[in-house]
């Protein structure tokens, strides 16, 4: 089905794109339309792609099949035309399982990490001698891409649970950092959650590997025990197959010890922060074991694994300020991300411009966000990014603000970004640490706040 000219409508988005790169270096015609231009687009207009700004029904005039994203509504005037015409129309899962038959896949699902669990693995198969194809949904600063079509037979694909849609996949094996309630407008409680991530290992053909420190990851290995699945279990439990132990973390990376089955496997050094990448780590591990690759080569390729960008990705550093981006965008996430940060920091101060995502996702998480965000010793709140959805009721970053106030952290809501710039820029003084914070248009602060530190730094000079 996609072995002929295929178009994307929304190409431009990073699960569309990679399915778009891999296509293009398959050797298939590639078309597609976006709203605006961006890098991605000039990217793929470079490998080939024709892309269009601007929805048309004659963009598809070419087009043997048609791949749509998620966020394309029934209006749209191509997605009208090809269903007029009689062309097939996928979806972005189904187009992405269609690339994956024939090889040894892994999908890596769970509410947090997937990304860098993803990239994480794609690095230290590559290790061992093999070249995986991939699509992951940031772009690991290893390979500069967010795709890869690879010689070798091992696939491994970024399974999204927020829509339900890593349900088409049937993958050889799967992996499932953890389970917690994010995507509120989907899922309307947790055993609606559990129950989908439990359809999605009943289409897993051979091997889970899955962390039972997290509760909803430990209730769905209980379950998954009853399949015909080669189960690993990964964590810092007495209980977990794959055990994780002598855990450091620093500013320079972290550093850890791998038990398997009882037995040393040995030890991982990587090159950035965090305990939850410790975790991520494992998860990687693991599923390369069961792949039966080479443990020692693949914890090599951890060793040499350079992180994701927007996962902590430092920015720059002027006047021994440095500034980061991260795309924690859910109250554990931001609790983590802040948490690798004070490894970072040290003795300095960290400072968060956050911008909730979603009003949904902020009405339902006003509190786990304050706590979370007050673990910071200053805050600045951007308005929410609504990422189309209608404004809720109650759903505000003002009261976020209160509840971090009420704790006891330092906090404004600043709807002006210029302003909201300002204030991080006054409160922050040399060894401190500026992090832009959710999934939302506020990365783009980053250069921002380094050319006026900049200017700061210079004006100091003078």
């Amino acid at each position: 089905m996609l072995n002929e000219p295929v178009h994307f409508i929304g190409i431009g988005g990073s699960g569309m794109s990679a399915i778009a790169r891999i296509l293009l270096d398959r050797g298939i015609e590639v078309s597609g339309s976006d709203a605006k231009d961006s890098i991605v687009i000039a990217g793929l207009r470079a490998l080939g792609a024709k892309v269009e700004i601007g929805h048309n029904a004659n963009n598809i005039s070419q087009a043997k099949t048609v791949v749509i994203s998620t966020a394309i509504k029934a209006s749209n005037p191509e997605l009208k035309a090809a269903l007029q015409s009689g062309i097939p129309v996928l979806s972005r899962a189904q187009s992405l399982n269609e690339l994956m038959k024939g090889y040894r896949s892994v999908a890596v699902a769970g509410t947090h990490g997937k990304t860098t669990t993803t990239s994480m693995l794609a690095v230290a198969i590559q290790e061992c001698g093999v070249d995986p194809s991939f699509a992951i949904g940031g772009t690991p600063n290893d390979s500069n891409s967010n795709s890869h079509h690879g010689t070798g037979d091992v696939f491994i694909a970024e399974a999204d649970e927020s829509d339900s849609s890593f349900l088409v996949y049937n993958p050889l094996g799967a992996i499932i950092t953890n389970v917690e309630i994010d995507h509120v407008d989907h899922f309307s409680s947790k055993k609606q959650l559990h129950q989908t991530f439990l359809d999605f290992i009943h289409s897993t053909k051979e091997f889970l590997v899955i962390c039972i420190d997290d509760d909803g990851g430990s209730e769905i290995a209980n379950s998954a025990k009853e399949l015909r699945l080669n189960v690993i279990t990964y964590g810092e439990s007495e209980n977990a197959q794959m055990r994780i132990s002598h855990i450091s973390t620093s500013a320079l990376g972290s550093f850890f010890r791998v038990t398997w089955q009882g037995v040393v496997l040995g030890e991982v050094a990587l090159n950035i922060p965090g305990k939850h990448n410790v975790l991520n780590a494992t998860a990687a591990l693991g599923a390369g074991i069961a792949l039966d690759l080479n443990p020692n080569q693949l914890i090599l390729g951890l060793s040499k694994f350079q992180g994701v960008r927007r996962r902590f990705e430092l920015k720059g550093k002027i006047k021994n300020i440095r500034v980061f981006d991260d795309y924690a965008h859910h109250p554990t996430e931001v609790s983590a991300t802040i948490a690798t940060a004070r490894d970072v920091v040290e003795q300095g101060k960290i400072i968060v411009i956050f911008q909730p995502h979603r009003y949904s996702r902020t009405l339902a998480f006003a509190r786990g966000f304050a706590e979370s965000l007050a673990t910071a010793d200053q805050v600045i709140l951007l308005d929410i990014y609504g990422a189309g959805e209608e404004s809720i009721p109650g759903a505000s970053s003002s009261v976020i603000a209160k509840q971090i106030r009420d704790i006891g952290t330092k906090v404004d809501f600043e709807p002006s970004i210029v302003a909201a710039i300002e204030l991080a820029i006054a409160g922050a003084k040399a060894n401190d640490l500026i992090i832009t914070m959710g999934a939302g248009d506020v990365t783009s602060l980053g250069k921002e706040i380094l050319a006026r530190l900049d200017e700061a730094a210079k004006s100091d000079e003078s």
